[in-house]
C-alpha cells in the first residue's frame, strides 16, 4: 500500500481506540442503567457493537503491523504502481484514466485500480502506445495505453 495508504489506517486505528471505544463503553454502561441484563436489547446492541469494534481494531492493526509499502515508480514511461493511466477502449472508441494502487487502496468507483486485479495487472510494466489485451468474463478487450502520469 501506499505510504498515505498507511498513514490513513493508522489515523482510523487512533480514532477507533480512543474516541470510538469510549463512545461504545458509554453506551454499554448506559444499557446497563436499564436493569435486568437478560432482556436488555440495548445491552445486547451494545455489546454486538463492542465486538465488531475489536474486530475492526484487530483487522487495522495487522493491516498497520503487515503494510508493505509500495513507492511509487521512477520510470515515468512505464505503468507502475501510483501512475496514471489514460487509455483508449479500442472497441468503444472512449478514453478512460486510472491510477494503479495497492489492493488496499482499489475503489473502481474512483477510477483506482489494483495492481493485482486482471486490469491493473494487464497494464503494468507497460508502456505509452502499445496495447494490451485483458481477458474479461465477457471476452478479451483491448485498450491502447495514450499516456501515463
Amino acid at each position: 500500500m501506499s505510504e498515505e495508504r498507511l498513514q490513513e489506517l493508522k489515523n482510523e486505528l487512533v480514532y477507533l481506540q480512543t474516541v470510538r471505544e469510549k463512545e461504545v463503553s458509554q453506551q454499554i454502561k448506559e444499557a446497563m442503567s436499564f436493569g435486568d441484563l437478560t432482556e436488555n436489547s440495548e445491552y445486547d446492541d451494545a455489546k454486538t457493537e463492542q465486538g465488531r469494534l475489536y474486530a475492526k481494531i484487530a483487522e487495522i492493526k495487522n493491516l498497520v503491523e503487515n503494510a508493505e509499502i509500495v513507492k511509487v515508480s521512477e520510470k515515468t514511461d512505464i505503468v507502475g504502481m501510483g501512475r496514471k493511466v489514460t487509455v483508449r477502449d479500442l472497441e468503444r472508441k472512449e478514453d478512460l484514466t486510472y491510477e494503479i494502487v495497492g489492493s488496499q487502496e482499489a475503489n473502481p468507483a474512483m477510477n483506482r485500480i489494483s495492481d493485482d486485479s486482471p486490469f491493473g495487472r494487464g497494464l503494468i510494466d507497460r508502456k505509452k502506445g502499445e496495447t494490451v489485451e485483458i481477458e474479461a468474463p465477457v471476452g478479451v478487450l483491448k485498450f491502447k495505453i495514450l499516456n501515463i502520469e
